[in-house]
């Protein structure tokens, strides 16, 4: 622990820091998103297994976790300091199936940039299994990772005013489907016929997608709706739901 209160560590998080942020907050900052993601599944396990000091909320970021109302973050980050976090594995998490149809205005680009034709940029971007990071931007839009490095795509070099709702999207790292209608500057390769189950105030849980939460892509008609997705029901027993299988809105 540093003189302000710092906690570095190397171990299975790689270069992690922990800095008090005021004083009742913890901002703790790793390498990368994959490591980000352990060690926010690890506060997890740990705050279910009754092993987490209390902590009010807990926000992760694209490479941060704020673990907010810590009633002695320098105490907390000398604990965090030892901890052994393993990896998060393929198999764990909630899963959620997304249908799509490829038919976006930038599927031409991303699969000249991946080195195919463009019937098979479906193919390849429904072949991984993708992990809510974070959410942000707008309510409901969570940025997944899982899409190998050597997929990844910039951004566009002239964003649009208007990207529709229910458009999926590469940008960097991640991918994403917009669950409102807002400007953005990410590659478009396809559509959620129905994008309403991704933000729903009427439901307990609001966000379709949540942070560790796990996402496949299908073609649409692939998916079959089940009650979990349409009403946002929990699915924590590893279960899979199919999402926005209903009626097609206008995106």
């Amino acid at each position: 622990m540093t003189h302000d209160g710092t906690a570095h560590t190397g171990g299975h998080t790689g270069a992690l820091t922990a800095r008090p942020a005021g004083r009742h907050a913890l901002l703790v900052e790793l390498p990368d998103a994959e490591r980000t993601a352990a060690f926010h599944a690890e506060v997890l396990r740990r705050r279910a297994a009754g092993a987490l000091p209390p902590v009010e909320e807990i926000v992760p970021g694209a490479r941060t976790v704020l673990l907010d109302g810590v009633p002695d973050p320098e105490a907390l980050a000398r604990r965090i300091a030892s901890w052994e976090v393993p990896p998060v594995t393929d198999d764990t998490g909630d899963v959620v199936e997304i249908p799509v149809r490829y038919d976006g205005p930038d599927l031409a680009d991303v699969a000249a940039l991946w080195g195919v034709g463009p019937e098979e940029v479906g193919t390849l971007h429904g072949s991984h299994t993708y992990r809510v990071a974070f959410c942000g931007f707008a309510p409901g839009f969570g940025y997944l990772t899982g899409l190998p490095p050597h997929l990844h795509v910039p951004r566009r070099s002239t964003p649009r005013t208007r990207v529709p709702a229910g458009a999926v999207a590469l940008a960097g790292p991640y991918s994403a489907v917009y669950p409102r209608a807002t400007p953005g500057g990410w590659q478009l390769i396809g559509t959620m016929p129905d994008p309403r189950p991704l933000w729903d105030p009427a439901r307990e849980r609001a966000a379709l997608l949540t942070p560790g939460t796990r996402v496949r892509f299908v073609t649409a008609g692939d998916a079959t709706a089940t009650s979990a997705a349409a009403t946002g029901a929990d699915t924590t027993t590893g279960g899979t739901a199919a999402a926005g299988a209903g009626p097609e809105a206008g995106a």
